[in-house]
């Protein structure tokens, strides 16, 4: 761990850096203030400890520079004079802590392990934040993308349903993404139901909920996903598999924003933005008899079409090049070449899979290819022989 200590005191700045050195940590020392600033500034420390009481510079006035400078290290201030006004002062101005002097070894090593497991922790979460937001990237400027999200960026912020259409694998619940994050419920849940994948007889339990005993199983009280997307949105997938039973009830609150719970007769109030998804021609549905018209036409303020990969193949490089640098991050693989023959080879294959198929095929190739992605490697790797 990289140490900086700021004080005028020589006793104090080579006490504290026995201490630190002796626990194997690197340690650089600083005599004032303005001399620390700079030091912390260029150093890239993980922890500093500051004096407060300094000439020309005190430890506040550190504290608001490096804070102004939006510096990543914990701040932990020291003082022979301190009292409850000033460690609230120094913690609302961004400090780790406070320690008083005479310095408590025992309370140095802990303040220490609880900045380093803080500061272990935001950078955990940074990567994390990074990363799910670049899962959810719409990636292409082709005609029929750039339309999408224009599109998706003037609806965003109203509460306007939307349906999106579009084949298995095209990018659907990218676009639901999206609406949500460019919306003003950012900042609240985004629940996604597969109606597909949820059994007929189950699916109303799952999006409205359930009293205890309502049914056999019903253990205790469930809240559905209607609840659970408390002023968000709720990313009602594959819509167009939805049993007529649950329509009617999901028709109901989309007209009135209420809903009751299976085994209960109590309405509840709801505040959700619903967005819903299909691979289905429900025009046709419709006509069948397997999707309720009026639904549809509550779902359908805005629909959105999403196109398959073979309508815009020319986005293919920059989905390529996303690929392989998503897989080569989260895999610890160096990132490799792709050549323009291999690029035009993967332009001319079918693509029945979509994106999602893409996306397979650069992992695949990743793994399997040398530093470059040969037209070769397409033809041999593309298409796995079953």
């Amino acid at each position: 761990m990289k140490i900086l200590i700021i004080d005028d005191e020589r006793s104090i700045r080579n006490t504290l850096k026995d201490i630190l050195d002796f626990e194997g940590h690197t340690v650089a020392l600083a005599e004032d203030g303005a001399q620390g600033v700079e030091a912390a500034l260029s150093g890239n420390f993980d922890a500093i400890f500051c004096d407060i009481k300094m000439p020309n510079m005190d430890g506040l006035e550190v504290l608001d520079a490096l804070s102004a400078a939006s510096c990543e290290s914990a701040i932990i201030m020291i003082s022979g004079h301190g009292d409850i006004d000033t460690a609230v002062k120094c913690l609302k101005k961004g400090a780790f802590d406070f320690i008083q002097k005479p310095l408590d070894l025992n309370r140095i090593l802990i303040t220490l392990k609880n900045a380093t497991d803080k500061r272990a922790l935001v950078k955990e979460t940074t990567i994390l934040k990074k990363k799910v937001q670049g899962k959810y990237d719409i990636v292409g400027n082709s005609p029929a993308i750039e339309h999408i999200k224009e599109v998706v960026d003037r609806v965003a912020p109203t509460d306007a349903r939307v349906l999106i259409m579009g084949s298995n694998g095209t990018g659907k619940e990218l676009v639901a993404r999206r609406l949500h994050d460019k919306s003003l419920r950012a900042g609240a849940p985004f629940i996604e139901v597969n109606c597909a994948a949820i059994p007929s007889e189950l699916i109303e339990s799952e999006l409205f909920g359930h009293e205890k005993g309502a049914f056999t199983s019903a253990i205790k009280q469930h809240k559905g996903k209607f609840e659970q997307a408390e002023g968000g949105t709720l990313f009602l997938d594959e819509i167009g598999d939805m049993s007529l039973a649950a329509q009617a009830k999901v028709l109901r609150v989309l007209q009135e924003n209420k809903l009751s719970r299976v085994g209960s007769d109590k309405d509840i109030t709801v505040n959700v933005r619903v967005v819903a998804a299909t691979n289905k021609n429900l025009t046709a549905e419709i006509e069948k008899g397997t999707f309720r018209e009026d639904l549809y036409h509550r779902l359908s303020v805005i629909v959105i079409h999403v196109p398959k990969l073979s309508e815009r193949k020319e986005d293919i490089p920059l989905l390529m090049e996303y690929f392989i640098d998503q897989i080569s991050k989260s895999e610890g693989m160096a990132p490799k070449k792709l050549r323009p023959e291999a690029v035009t080879a993967l332009q001319n294959l079918p693509w029945t899979g979509n994106i999602r198929e893409l996306r397979n095929v650069a992992e695949r190739l990743m793994i399997l290819c040398d530093k470059e992605i040969t037209k070769e490697d397409v033809i041999a790797y593309a298409t796995p022989s079953i």
